[in-house]
């Protein structure tokens, strides 16, 4: 098994560095660890420049079980470089159709963990997601390329910081830890299955609530209007909240 640590910041040692570093540090000793520094590669698309290090990234993802993304957010987006590196991983990620809709490529069910940080206090990031953008774009291409999510790490408020938190570098480690573990396509089948009978559930029971109040404007006595509305309701309230479980939601703190 090998772990590939993919940065694309600006700076070796700053706090993006810092919290891939503390990631790879506290995987299990057995695994190989690899780290590539996107500036130290020119990165473009196929038969545009003579000089094009590509085919090399793409060799090591190849040779890689888990992928460690690490960028900073820069104005509310990825940052440039990172973003740079998976626009021209496109063709190699993803097999297209005559339609010009992709399937998943030959990196299919490797995992992935995203880590950023940014400027913005904690509170202000919190509140709005400044980092939102950032982890949905990373998260965006791996879908579409099959590869399974691990998790994510941010780091808000890094204005002035130098040397990173103690309680970021211990959240770090235990991903580290975890990615150990990541050998196979899906472990995590039985907590999926939980998640979605509690979603289930407390849908279930909302919809149930909402057909009450209804009950007092239409005739939800009759079966089929009973039907009607509780599928309805239910679908709409189930399809709200997978797509913020899936797409919304995302690590802030």
């Amino acid at each position: 098994m090998k772990i590939l640590g993919i940065l694309g910041s600006q700076s070796r040692q700053g706090v993006t560095a810092q919290m891939l570093q503390q990631v790879l540090d506290h995987v299990d000793a057995t695994i190989e660890t690899e780290t590539i520094f996107l500036e130290d590669y020119e990165i473009h698309p196929r038969n545009v420049h003579t000089n094009n290090d590509l085919q090399v990234l793409v060799n090591k993802l190849a040779a890689s079980d888990v992928w460690v993304l690490a960028a900073p957010t820069y104005w509310r987006e990825l940052s440039g470089i990172m973003k740079k590196f998976l626009d021209c991983l496109r063709p190699e990620l993803v097999f297209f159709k005559k339609n010009g809709d992709t399937i998943p490529g030959p990196f299919k069910n490797k995992h992935y963990l995203t880590i950023t940080d940014c400027y913005a206090s904690t509170l202000e990031n919190w509140l709005t997601g400044v980092t939102d953008e950032t982890f949905k774009t990373m998260d965006r291409v791996m879908s579409a390329a099959g590869v399974i999510k691990v998790g994510e790490i941010v780091c808000p408020n890094t204005l002035h910081l130098s040397r990173l938190p103690r309680a970021k570098q211990q959240l770090c480690a235990r991903y580290g830890a975890k990615l150990s573990t990541y050998v196979r396509k899906d472990d995590a089948t039985v907590k999926r299955y939980v998640q979605l009978f509690l979603m289930i559930a407390l849908m279930a029971l909302v919809t149930m609530t909402l057909q009450l109040f209804l009950g007092k404007f239409l005739p939800l006595t009759n079966f089929w209007w009973n039907y009607l509305s509780f599928t309805i309701i239910f679908f709409v309230l189930l399809a709200c909240l997978l797509h913020f479980v899936t797409f919304v939601k995302h690590r802030r703190r």
